[in-house]
């Protein structure tokens, strides 16, 4: 299995837990990092929405860059955060490159984020995207940390993209309420997450602005992939297409990606999973470890001693 973590105590924590939080950039970064959001923010667009692409869906809760109209804006964000990150990426993950950036903001009484996994940016049979997840004040419950399902990671929703059916979106509910750690993590610490946990981030309740990076990034050699479907022309297939940087600098998740290369496409039927699934499914292998042990199933089978 391809390593992400550099540190082999580290490693072994990501493995097992899905994540891991490790001290991350200095405070005079922290610093240098707020003034540039409250410089770069005066270009926002304001937020995408599905009805900005003609498709019915709720109001956006949250305030992410990459959902901004303004694609210079997002363009200027990942700019600056990725030369911040650099060194501090090259410290500590074994060879990653960046492929989204995103300042989260919360101000008081918003930004929900529903319980969810990242997208699945990579094919996760033999890869591991991770998500850097920076908060550049403390953050807490109160106003609205990162909340994880420890351990869930590559044992659901295997093909993740924006308007592809999650199974687990039946049980959102339950599983908040009765599996989810919140982290509290000082400003400048960092999650680096796998992709594929199951997160959540509740309202900012607090009186001050919650505001936090975001940078996702996929192993250098591996070739970035985006679950697409349609939906307008069908609910049961996905096509998977090999896309970039630019690909999502362009893109928003309500918008079909006519330019972007096709490498194949399935049938995809949808499924619904109880409590009791999701717990069963919480005690198997990831598909990771099920894929590693087909392989050694197989040398067996070639060599008798």
């Amino acid at each position: 299995m391809r390593p992400v973590m550099r540190d082999e105590a580290l490693e072994k924590q990501f493995q097992e837990e899905g994540y891991v939080e490790i001290p991350f950039i200095s405070p005079k970064e922290v610093e240098d990092l707020k003034r540039n959001f409250f410089e770069l923010i005066t270009q926002s667009g304001g937020n995408l929405g599905p009805a900005d692409n003609g498709m019915p869906g709720c109001e956006i809760s949250y305030d992410f860059t990459f959902i901004d109209k303004n694609i210079a804006y997002k363009q200027a964000v990942f700019d600056v955060i990725t030369e911040y990150f650099k060194p501090h990426v090259q410290k500590w993950l074994a060879d990653y490159r960046p492929i989204i950036a995103n300042y989260i903001r919360k101000k008081t009484d918003t930004g929900e984020v529903p319980l969810h996994q990242n997208w699945a940016f990579v094919d996760e049979w033999k890869y591991t995207s991770v998500s850097i997840w920076c908060p550049l004040v403390d953050s807490s419950k109160a106003n609205g940390t990162l909340e994880v399902v420890p351990r869930s990671h590559k044992r659901f929703g295997e093909f993740r993209g924006p308007m592809v059916s999650w199974e687990l979106e039946g049980i959102k509910n339950e599983i908040i309420n009765n599996y989810l750690i919140p982290l509290n993590v000082k400003a400048g610490n960092a999650i680096i997450l796998d992709d594929s946990i199951v997160h959540y981030s509740a309202l900012n309740q607090t009186d001050e602005l919650r505001l936090a990076i975001q940078l996702i990034l996929v192993p250098e050699e591996a070739p970035s992939i985006h679950y697409h479907m349609n939906t307008k022309e069908s609910m049961s297939k996905i096509e998977v297409l090999e896309v970039d940087t630019d690909f999502y600098m362009q893109f928003n998740p309500w918008k079909d990606a006519k330019e972007a290369k096709r490498i194949r496409s399935f049938d995809y039927t949808p499924s619904q999973l109880t409590v009791d699934q999701f717990l069963q499914k919480m005690a198997r292998k990831r598909i990771d470890e099920k894929s590693a042990n087909n392989l050694l199933e197989k040398v067996k089978a070639i060599f008798t001693n």
